[in-house]
């Protein structure tokens, strides 16, 4: 295998196994700064060696092995310097770990893969930790998205519209927060869980939304990425059963996952909701997300905000054809999501679908105004969206101009080229 498509090889991998790398070793060192630390140790060492040696069968097995390593020498370092009880009984764990990794990596996978599927995943304890309350909730979303793996630094701060530089010192000071709280690495129990919730509903949104529609990269999804969101928020309704807004995450997420065998042509090129193949979609999905936000609905009339997402993406689910679609309820669900949890994000998209009920002459207007919202200068999806709408209005030197201002913003190689395209049609 070249080099430069081994190093692609092996980051589509940490992408997927980061979170369970950082996990394992953190369950143990219980500090998720340091346990970061370990993992990229190991992504290091991949690096130098799968190129020459060959990707692992088991890759995961292989990062943890290696990230248990580096966090084993650390703790005798420790040991030797502090010589504490605590220290010791740590290092034992270890070398206990370590000797079942190298004894029987398979039997450690098939564990891992069972701890998958309850309340003991250690994935699911890293969100909790991270979004500890003593961190303020835009740093535990920061941290916990850092330390899944799966979003890199920029790619947090353009899911939050923030400056790099603000993310990434967000992420310095939450990790220091953690370590010198001593928070433990743990699932909380009671209202400790219930005070922490906003924060994990919040992180699971984003990386799902980052695998549905990947801000950077030469893919446009990243579907491990919202697989793992859909197992984690699957986990937390089993394990609070009575929480509406789980639900109601669960039912989005089930829904727009619906959608992916539709989302992209053979070529890997982008397919819009206008123009999918419905039949596509998968029924099963669908059912579950229906039967998902039918009790969240029933465990709270007044819907959340991701109870009404939810809702909106079931407008879609339910219409056989793009003209069957109920713009006008969308549009009264957008409303209703805008008092209770306004963000320029949400008046664009209420744009988008006041402009399929009542026509793009109406919503033009109201995406103009949004152009001067600090928030949203560097958002491709603006232009997008009123170049889509002047192209509709037959407008088309200005969709245009348009379209090749949402393509400069873009950082998606497949939405860039996509829009470019759409500008190319419009100039011809």
């Amino acid at each position: 295998m070249a080099e430069h498509d081994a190093h692609r090889t092996i980051a589509a991998i940490w992408h997927i196994e980061a979170a369970s790398v950082i996990g394992a070793v953190a369950r143990i060192v219980r500090d998720v700064g340091l346990a970061e630390e370990f993992a990229q140790d190991a992504l290091v060492a991949a690096l130098e060696h799968w190129p020459q040696a060959g990707i692992p069968d088991k890759p995961g097995a292989w990062l943890t092995t290696a990230a248990k390593r580096r966090a084993l020498d650390h703790l005798r370092h420790e040991q030797i310097a502090a010589g504490k009880a605590e220290d010791v009984a740590r290092e034992l764990d270890f070398q206990h770990a370590v000797a079942s990794d190298e004894a029987d990596a398979a039997r450690e996978a098939k564990l891992d893969d069972a701890l998958r599927g309850g309340v003991g995943d250690d994935v699911l304890r890293l969100i909790f930790t991270a979004c500890h309350p003593v961190l303020p909730p835009e740093a535990r979303c920061a941290l916990t998205l850092r330390v899944m793996g799966g979003l890199s630094t920029d790619e947090i701060a353009r899911a939050y519209l923030k400056p790099e530089a603000t993310i990434a010192q967000r992420i310095v000071r939450a990790k220091r927060s953690l370590a010198a709280a001593r928070v433990p690495f743990e699932v909380p129990r009671g209202e400790a869980l219930a005070g922490r919730l906003a924060s994990v509903l919040e992180v699971i949104y984003l990386i799902f939304n980052e695998g549905y529609a990947a801000t950077s990269g030469s893919d446009w999804m990243r579907p491990a990425l919202s697989e793992e969101a859909l197992r984690l928020g699957r986990v937390l309704a089993g394990l609070m059963p009575d929480e509406p807004e789980v639900f109601g995450l669960v039912a989005l997420m089930e829904i727009q996952a619906s959608r992916f065998a539709a989302r992209l042509s053979a070529s890997g090129e982008p397919i819009l909701l206008q123009d999918q193949d419905r039949s596509r979609w998968d029924a099963l999905l669908i059912r579950r997300g229906l039967l998902a936000l039918a009790h969240a609905e029933a465990l709270q009339p007044n819907a959340g905000p991701y109870t009404l997402q939810a809702a909106i993406a079931a407008c879609h689910a339910r219409a056989a054809r793009v003209e069957d679609t109920d713009w006008a309820r969308i549009v009264s669900l957008y409303d209703t999501l805008a008092q209770r949890n306004p963000s320029p994000v949400v008046a664009l998209n209420r744009a988008v679908a006041f402009s399929m009920a009542y026509g793009p002459a109406d919503a033009l207007p109201l995406v103009d105004a949004l152009q001067a919202d600090p928030a949203l200068q560097a958002y491709h999806l603006l232009p997008a969206v009123r170049g889509d709408l002047l192209e509709r209005l037959g407008r088309l030197a200005e969709a245009a101009t348009a379209f090749e201002h949402a393509a400069s913003l873009a950082r998606n190689q497949r939405e860039h080229t996509l829009l470019q395209a759409r500008a190319a049609r419009c100039r011809g």
